[in-house]
C-alpha cells in the first residue's frame, strides 16, 4: 500500500469517484451514486469524503473512497468502496482509519452505518474497527429487499 495516499475528496474528483462506485456497486446491485451526487457531497459542509489515490504511475488514479455525513457528534458512514482491481490490498482499512481520524477531528464521538448481511468482507472490516450490531432495518435495500444491519461504534 506504499503507493496509496489518502486525502479529502474535492469536487474535481467526482467523476473518478463515480467510476469507482460504478465498478463496485452498480452492476451487482443496480444502484450507484452519480457524478453529480459525489460533486454535491464534495461541496456539502456536512459531509467528509476521503479518497485513496494510487500514485505509482505517472498520474494519480483514485482507487477507493469513503464518506460520512457529520451531524452534531455523530458520523454516518454513507459509502466505502475500493475499485475491484485494487481489492485485497488493505486500502479499505486505510480509508476507514483516515475517515475515523478526520471525523474525530471534526467533533464526532461515535459512528454508525448500515450494511448488507450478505457483505461478509464489509462486516469483518467494520467489526475490526469496533463496530457492533445494534439492530436491523427490514427490507432496507431496494434492489433485492435485503435487510440492513445497523452497526455503531459508540466510542471513537
Amino acid at each position: 500500500m506504499s503507493d496509496i495516499k489518502f486525502r479529502e475528496m474535492t469536487p474535481d474528483d467526482a467523476e473518478d469517484v463515480a467510476a469507482v462506485e460504478a465498478a463496485s456497486f452498480s452492476a451487482e446491485f443496480s444502484l450507484g451514486w452519480s457524478r453529480d451526487a459525489f460533486y454535491r457531497e464534495a461541496t456539502n459542509d456536512l459531509s467528509l469524503y476521503i479518497v485513496a489515490v494510487d500514485d505509482s504511475k505517472s498520474s494519480e488514479k483514485i482507487v477507493g473512497y469513503a464518506g460520512v455525513w457529520l451531524i452534531a457528534d455523530e458520523a454516518q458512514i454513507m459509502n466505502v468502496a475500493v475499485a475491484p482491481s485494487h481489492r485485497g490490498k488493505k486500502i479499505s482499512n486505510g480509508l476507514m482509519q483516515e475517515l475515523i481520524a478526520r471525523s474525530k477531528q471534526k467533533g464526532a464521538t461515535r459512528m454508525t452505518l448500515e450494511v448488507r448481511p450478505s457483505n461478509a468482507p464489509a462486516l469483518a472490516l467494520y467489526a475490526s474497527f469496533g463496530f457492533k450490531e445494534y439492530g436491523r432495518r427490514p427490507h432496507y435495500y431496494q434492489d433485492n429487499g435485503e435487510d440492513a444491519i445497523i452497526m455503531w461504534n459508540m466510542k471513537l
